[in-house]
């Protein structure tokens, strides 16, 4: 049996909803509970304004760039980065104050566009001014130019890798002719170089 395909079989009476009539039969504002987590994030904003207690979490998910994401979508579904996001946010909603924590993410930005770093590194910034800190495993050159510290690890991959090339700001790991992260990073911290990157004048 472990070799064949899983079979799913839709319910006679809710027909894959996974409610009954009486649930599917309340709505708010002409949507009834199915309706409502087959929204996106995005949509659901839009559809519970007027609520601050809703809204205030569902923006919180958009602001850490989930605001495609369906509200009934299975936890089995999603990627390890948008798991990582989900836990921020709910963090992030909760802002406890005066109590530190050390989050820990492992390349939270894989597959993310470039907006979506953007918003990313804006919620880092928010948990770190709520005295909290943040470690990133991280290959994105976007988000180790913005780190407070790095610690740089190779100098190849493999059994040839693994050691403490360099530590410091990434100011420093640039100037270091050991970093292959140094090499890569250059370019955004030159006038011409920051050009090429951006096609922006410093």
């Amino acid at each position: 049996m472990q070799f064949l395909a899983d079979i799913f079989l839709e319910c006679e009476e809710c027909k894959g909803t996974r409610y009954k009539k009486e649930v599917r039969d309340i709505t708010l504002r002409g949507k009834n509970l199915v309706e409502v987590l087959n929204m996106t994030v995005e949509e659901a904003v839009q559809h519970f304004d007027g609520y601050p207690k809703i809204t205030k979490i569902l923006q919180v998910l958009s602001d850490v760039g989930l605001d495609y994401m369906k509200l009934g979508q299975p936890g089995n579904t999603l990627s390890g980065g948008e798991a990582q996001r989900i836990k921020l946010a709910l963090h992030l909603a909760q802002r406890k104050d005066h109590k530190h924590t050390l989050f820990i993410f492992d390349e939270p930005t894989t597959g993310l566009h470039f907006d979506d770093i953007s918003k990313l590194l804006k919620c880092f910034d928010i948990l770190i001014n709520n005295n909290n800190s943040v470690l990133l495993i991280e290959h994105n050159l976007d988000v180790i130019k913005c780190a407070d510290h790095v610690i740089d690890l190779g100098p190849e991959a493999g059994e040839k890798g693994g050691y403490i090339v360099c530590t410091g700001t990434p100011e420093e790991i640039v100037e270091n002719p050991d970093s292959w992260t140094g090499k890569y990073l250059k370019p955004f911290f030159s006038d011409v170089g920051w050009e090429i990157v951006t096609g922006l004048k410093p």
